[in-house]
């Protein structure tokens, strides 16, 4: 199993009771990632959550329980992060979590397609 199939349905909850929102599951290289108004919000990848937040808030984010640093060639990822299960089993927790995601996408800038 590529990703945890409970945890996604935990996102896939949350994200359907929140309305306005156009939401796109997509699978890729073994992680789903859940697309919310056409960007890159939240991901399960194995039995974690993996979060795109407001950098401004790394270091906050960085003291909660079941942080895990990205790192993409060596180097801290700001704004992504890792939550291991310990970290999003509280529903306060996961609801914090995927507010923070839900929030940023409120504000952040879509990828550029390539090729444009």
């Amino acid at each position: 199993m590529p990703y945890d199939l409970k945890l996604a349905d935990r996102v896939r909850e949350y994200l359907a009771e929140l309305p306005g929102l156009e939401i796109e599951e997509k699978e890729m290289f073994a992680v789903l990632n859940f697309m919310v108004n056409g960007k890159t919000c939240v991901c399960v990848s194995d039995d974690k959550l993996m979060l795109r937040f407001n950098p401004v808030l790394q270091e906050e984010v960085a003291e909660r329980i079941g942080y895990q640093t990205m790192l993409m060639k060596g180097k801290e990822y700001k704004g992504y992060c890792y939550i291991n299960p310990e970290g999003s089993k509280r529903q306060t927790d996961f609801d914090y979590f995927l507010g923070l995601c839900i929030d940023y996408n409120k504000i952040s800038n879509k990828s550029k397609k390539k090729g444009t």
